[in-house]
C-alpha cells in the first residue's frame, strides 16, 4: 500500500495532526507528512519540511516571512505542495491525500490533490466544507468534511472528526481495486434539460454500437469535470452537443465554467463532434437573483430555483465568435453541427425562446470565424430531431474509429 500524503500547517495544526498520523499508523497506513506552514515553529517534525515546500514553488521560507504577505505565502505553499505530491506521485509513493486546515490550509492542500489524477483518495477536513466548496474542489474528485469545531485543539468533537477521517482515508486505501472488465471504448457527451431528447438517443445508439457513454451535466463543474478527464486521455472521442456553458461565462450566469472549457490548446488529440446546444440561454437562480441590468430582458421561469435568459442578437454573434476562435486552436479533429431549426426544447417554433435572429446571428459567427478546414455540417434540423442526433452519432463513431475529421465524400450540408 502507498503512502497517505498529511498536509497542514505544522506551527498551527501540529497537535491535530500528530494524532491524525498516529490513528493511521495504528490502522496499518504509512504516512508522509508536508508542512506547509510558514511563520511559527513547527510543533512536530515533518518528512517534507516547509523548506523543501517552498524551494519546490522556487521561493524560500526566508523571503517569505522577510515580505509578510499572508496571500503571497498561501499562493506560493500551494505551488510548492502541488510540485512536491506531484513529484512524490510520480515516484508512485502516494496512495492519497489528507489534509487538515481553515481556508488557507484548504487552499493549499486542495492545489496538491487537484494534481493528481481522478481515483486517488483526497480528503480534507475543513471548516470551509459548509459553504462554498467550488473554488476547492473544481472539477477534482476532492471529498470534503466539515469537523463542526474549530481544529484548534484535540477535544470530543474534533477527535472524533479527525478519527473519522483517518478511518475513511485507510478504508479508502485497503479498499480491493475494481476489477475493469468494460473494455468498451469511452465517449464523453454534454447534456442540458433542454437537449435531452438528442443527447439520450445519441447515448442508446452508441452504445448499441459498442461504446460506453459518459454523459455530463452542463453546470459549469459538469463541463469542467468532463474538460479534466479529456486531458487525462480518458476517451476516444467527445460528443459536445451542449456547449451553453460559454453562454453563462459572456452574460455572469451560474452555470459558467472555468477558463478549461473547449480550452482545446489542452487537449491530449481527443477528436470532438461540438454543436450548439443550450446557447440560447444563460441560467440563474430565483426570479429574485436576476441582476437588474437584465430586468428587461426575455426572462422563463424554468422552475422556483432556476430562471433563464434568452441570449440576444449581440450575445449570440459575440458566443459565435468565441466558439469559432476556441475551436480554431484544436490540433485533434474537429466538427461542427449547426441546427439550423433551434439549439434547445424551448428554442424553437412556438416556443418562448424561438428567435430566428438571435440564431442566426449566432451561426453566422461561428462559420465567418472558423477555420477553412474544420468540417461543418450544416443541417435543417433542430438540436432535439432524433435525425439531428442519428448525424451525431455517425460523425462521432468515424472520429472515435479512425481518428479523423475528414472524408473524401461529405454529405450535403457540410463543407
Amino acid at each position: 500500500m502507498a503512502a497517505a500524503v498529511l498536509i497542514g500547517t505544522l506551527d498551527t495544526k501540529g497537535r491535530e495532526l500528530a494524532f491524525l498520523r498516529d490513528r493511521l499508523g495504528a490502522a496499518g497506513v504509512e504516512t508522509i507528512l508536508v508542512d506547509v506552514g510558514v511563520l511559527g515553529e513547527p510543533g512536530v517534525r515533518a518528512d517534507v519540511s516547509r523548506h523543501d515546500v517552498a524551494r519546490a514553488a522556487g521561493s524560500s521560507l526566508e523571503r517569505l516571512a522577510q515580505r509578510g504577505d499572508r496571500g503571497e505565502a498561501v499562493t506560493t505553499m500551494a505551488r510548492g505542495a502541488e510540485a512536491v505530491v506531484r513529484g512524490m506521485h510520480a515516484e508512485g509513493r502516494v496512495g492519497g491525500v489528507l489534509a487538515l486546515g481553515g481556508s488557507a490550509g484548504a487552499t493549499i492542500a486542495a492545489a496538491a490533490m487537484r494534481t493528481l489524477p481522478a481515483g486517488i483518495p483526497k480528503l480534507i477536513v475543513s471548516t470551509v466544507a459548509s459553504g462554498d466548496t467550488r473554488p476547492y474542489v473544481g472539477a477534482s474528485d476532492i471529498t470534503m468534511m466539515y469537523p463542526i469545531v474549530d481544529i484548534a485543539g484535540l477535544n470530543k468533537i474534533s477527535t472524533r472528526m479527525i478519527a473519522n477521517a483517518a478511518g475513511a482515508m485507510a478504508g479508502m486505501l485497503s479498499a480491493p481495486s475494481v476489477a475493469t472488465v468494460d473494455r468498451r471504448p469511452l465517449i464523453a457527451a454534454t447534456m442540458f434539460g433542454v437537449t435531452t431528447p438528442c443527447v439520450s438517443r445519441a447515448q442508446g445508439r452508441l452504445e448499441e454500437l459498442g461504446y460506453e457513454v459518459l454523459v455530463f451535466h452542463a453546470t459549469g463543474v459538469g463541463g469542467d469535470g468532463m474538460e479534466s478527464l479529456v486531458g487525462d486521455g480518458y476517451f476516444d472521442a467527445v460528443l459536445d452537443l451542449t456547449t451553453t456553458e460559454l453562454a453563462d461565462e459572456l452574460a455572469g450566469g451560474v452555470c459558467a465554467a472555468g477558463p478549461g472549457r473547449l480550452d482545446l490548446t489542452a487537449d491530449p488529440g481527443t477528436p470532438r463532434v461540438v454543436s450548439l446546444g443550450a446557447l440560447d440561454m444563460v441560467n440563474f437562480g430565483p426570479r429574485d437573483t436576476v441582476p437588474d441590468r437584465y430586468s428587461r430582458r426575455r426572462l422563463y421561469r424554468h422552475n422556483d430555483a432556476v430562471t433563464l435568459m434568452r441570449t440576444d442578437v449581440a450575445e449570440c454573434a459575440e458566443l459565435g465568435g468565441r466558439l469559432a476562435e476556441r475551436l480554431n486552436r484544436a490540433s485533434a479533429p474537429v466538427v461542427v453541427m449547426i441546427p439550423r431549426r433551434g439549439v434547445s426544447a424551448i428554442d424553437a417554433e412556438a416556443q418562448p425562446f424561438f428567435s430566428p435572429e438571435a440564431d442566426s446571428a449566432l451561426f453566422e459567427a461561428l462559420l465567418g470565424g472558423l477555420r477553412a478546414d474544420i468540417e461543418v455540417h450544416d443541417l435543417p434540423l433542430h438540436i432535439n430531431d432524433p435525425e439531428f442526433a442519428d448525424a451525431a452519432v455517425e460523425i462521432v463513431h468515424r472520429l472515435a474509429s479512425t481518428g479523423s475529421a475528414h472524408q473524401t465524400s461529405q454529405p450535403e450540408g457540410t463543407r
